[in-house]
């Protein structure tokens, strides 16, 4: 599965992947996040399964989605957005 993979870069944001070379540096986080969309879902179109990971400024994740290619006769690529499981009385957590 490829990765793509938004998260701040000194004043802008970058957008890396193994699929380039090198990562493309933006100015606004919002500009990052679109170009790692269309990333990972044109990876997608290609037959690529792709996680795509959203970073904030403090390093944590904001987001993940995973864009899957393609199937039968839809010719989108379908993006998932995974969500942290949630914490239950069961797992020490107070409700």
């Amino acid at each position: 599965m490829e990765r793509v993979v938004v998260e701040p870069f000194g004043e802008g944001w970058a957008v890396r992947s193994l699929a380039a070379d090198n990562p493309m540096i933006l100015k606004r986080g919002a500009d990052a996040e679109r170009v790692g969309r269309d990333l990972a879902q044109r990876l997608a179109a290609a037959g690529t399964p792709v996680q795509l990971n959203l970073r904030l400024r403090d390093g944590a994740t904001a987001a993940k989605f995973v864009c899957l290619p393609p199937a039968g006769a839809d010719p989108e690529p379908l993006m998932i957005r995974l969500r942290p499981p949630t914490l239950t009385a069961a797992d020490g957590v107070p409700a």
